[in-house]
């Protein structure tokens, strides 16, 4: 189906909401067209685009409440999917968190779309992956990647008059260059909701790099160590620690932002004083939905942390008014302040530390200090006087990202982090860190 223009949007809405019986309706649409492709071995493996239009409704008679999808537009499959919503609606039990529809709001919209990116046709899929796989033959390396691009639309309504409509567009990439024997590997990951920012040549470059100096890695004995952790290493970290900044979870004693006997921790300093984090929709680098989908709540600019300090936690519309305080859209970006240096420069100011370009497989293993494990992969190396000395067999950590943030000695200049998807994105700065804790060997390249 067609991606739908405002207009088009806002007299489907308006259709379903006067079709509906219910005490109140709320609408949302969504369409996107999601291109890729993927290659293993120097070879395409697979590629395709997916487009598809869905429209949800919700319902409610008094709690009860009831939703129903469909990707189909014409009258009748509006109106079905109406009347299941109220089907189930009226079958449901009172939910009694309930929180009745918001009203109308004014939405500033964000520069999510990208002309550049939209259009992103199965020749540039297959030049992006050509120019992987030809750089990596020329090192006899072997290369698997992936890329993706989605172009499309959001809307939101309901029965209140509220209204909002924005389109969106982004891409990712991925790829893992290994040496034949196996015995090297480097990684890299780039996003951008411009294609006019991304190059394939520069990213590819930087995998190709790890893969050739990460051969013959040597044993280093677990312990403690200053590491400087790529952005795309400690997204993997702070990403967890930002997706718990939820007052409910605090206010309950589920999170290390939890006060011993009750309460959070909403105004204490628990980072660095180099810390210092907030939200921003309409970030020119990493721009999100001038609402949150879940609430349908403006998103604003927000200080999180600032100087180490927590402003400010996610309230949900129940939880804000259970607490007597004010809800706000969830944040859909991350942004952390960091220096001027790139990750090369913080290397070069290094006497001894461990370079870390990736982290995965991370599980928590406690939700009260947010204590993680993981291992690292694809270019771990030991540096020694300013410059990487030789590569390292990777490690198991058990580490926190509350405590990795008041460890801080540098940080970098940040860069975009995320995927394919407009609705998170964060921009983050390489750090060098000090004490990280590596727990034990991973034989894994």
């Amino acid at each position: 189906m067609k991606q739908l223009n405002q207009e088009e949007a806002k007299r489907i809405s308006d259709k379903v909401i006067a079709l509906s019986r219910a005490d109140e309706c709320r609408v949302s649409i969504s369409g996107n067209r999601n291109g890729n492709i993927r290659y293993a071995r120097n070879s395409v493996s697979t590629s395709g685009v997916v487009d598809n239009t869905q429209l949800s409704v919700s319902v409610a008679f008094g709690k009860r409440q009831g939703t129903a999808s469909v990707n189909e537009f014409d009258d009748q499959s509006l109106e079905k999917a109406v009347r299941r919503a109220e089907d189930v609606a009226r079958l449901a039990p009172e939910n009694p968190e309930f929180q009745p529809a918001i009203k109308q709001q004014q939405y500033k919209a964000s520069s999510t779309y990208s002309a550049a990116t939209a259009a992103i046709d199965p020749d540039f899929r297959a030049e992006v992956a050509a120019h992987s796989i030809n750089a990596a033959r020329k090192h006899n390396l072997v290369a698997a990647g992936f890329f993706s691009d989605t172009t499309g639309f959001e809307a939101v309504a309901n029965s209140n008059g509220l209204f909002g409509y924005q389109e969106l567009s982004n891409l990712g990439f991925t790829v893992t260059t290994r040496t034949e024997d196996g015995r090297g590997s480097g990684w890299v990951t780039r996003s951008a909701n411009d294609a006019a920012k991304f190059d394939v040549r520069e990213a590819s470059a930087v995998a190709i790099d790890k893969a050739l100096r990460s051969v013959e890695a040597k044993a280093l004995e677990p312990g403690r160590y200053t590491v400087i952790l790529e952005p795309a290493a400690t997204s993997e970290l702070i990403g967890r620690m930002f997706g718990a900044f939820d007052a409910r979870q605090a206010d309950e004693g589920r999170s290390f932002l939890s006060k011993k006997g009750g309460g959070n921790r909403l105004g204490e300093k628990l980072f660095d004083q180099q810390v210092n984090v907030w939200a921003d929709p309409w970030d020119k680098d990493v721009p999100v939905l001038a609402w949150d989908g879940q609430s349908m709540l403006p998103r604003e600019r927000t200080s999180v942390i600032k100087d180490g300090r927590i402003e400010a936690l996610d309230y949900s519309l129940f939880w804000a008014a259970k607490q007597g305080k004010r809800a706000s859209g969830r944040h859909g970006n991350m942004i952390m302040s960091g220096g001027g240096k790139s990750t090369e420069e913080l290397i070069a100011s290094t006497k001894k530390g461990i370079l870390v370009t990736r982290t995965w497989y991370i599980r928590q293993v406690d939700p009260q200090s947010l204590l993680l494990t993981g291992l690292t992969r694809d270019g771990t190396f030991y540096i020694e006087n300013g410059k990487i000395k030789h590569p390292v067999k990777n490690f198991r950590f058990n580490e926190s990202p509350v405590s990795m943030l008041n460890n801080i000695e540098e940080l970098g200049k940040p860069v975009v982090i995320g995927g394919d998807e407009v609705r998170y994105q964060m921009l983050i700065p390489p750090m060098k860190v000090r004490d990280f804790n590596f727990t034990s060997l991973s034989d894994a390249v």
